[in-house]
């Protein structure tokens, strides 16, 4: 059987190679960072009163992934791969469209990062679950980090999340 793993690693090959290009690998985990992203997410309040939910999933994402500049090369399997910046602080302006999504969706969502190329917002819930917004529409990426970011990096075609 083929498959575009090893067994050193958890990613297919070309999304490890760009984390690692990243700056990423095994065991990264910055909680100090993800700390300072959580306490600046839940002290932010809109104008209209919104405000930032924080929870465990989120923090773990950060402290693993978050701070990295990916930029996938290649051509994607169905779209080109998204250029991404994995910064929750992308977000901070936008709790009331993540509470929203949140409501749809009957869980938490907090901001994660963001496509670079098309400014998407890329989010998490409290699940782990993750998803990219954009002016198109609410996309669901994978169940997971790991698999958001091999649909991300390898270019392959996102879920549409739909209403009703």
């Amino acid at each position: 059987m083929h498959t575009d793993r090893t067994s050193t690693t958890r990613f297919p090959v070309p999304v490890d190679a760009t984390l690692r290009a990243a700056g990423w690998q095994p065991g990264r985990w910055d909680i100090k960072q993800a700390e300072y992203w959580a306490d600046t997410l839940r002290d932010h309040t809109t104008p209209a009163g919104h405000r930032h939910t924080v929870f465990p999933a989120a923090v773990e994402a950060w402290a693993e992934f978050g701070g990295l500049h990916l930029e996938p090369g290649g051509t994607g399997r169905q779209i080109a791969p998204t250029t991404l910046h994995l910064d929750p602080l992308h977000g901070l302006h936008l709790a009331r469209t993540l509470g929203d999504l949140g409501d749809a969706l009957d869980t938490e969502v907090c901001p994660l990062g963001a496509e670079t190329d098309t400014q998407a917002l890329l989010a998490i819930d409290a699940e782990g679950r993750v998803y990219t917004l954009d002016h198109t529409g609410d996309w669901y990426l994978g169940p997971d980090i790991d698999q958001a970011l091999a649909t991300l990096v390898s270019g392959i075609e996102p879920v549409r999340l739909t209403t009703g």
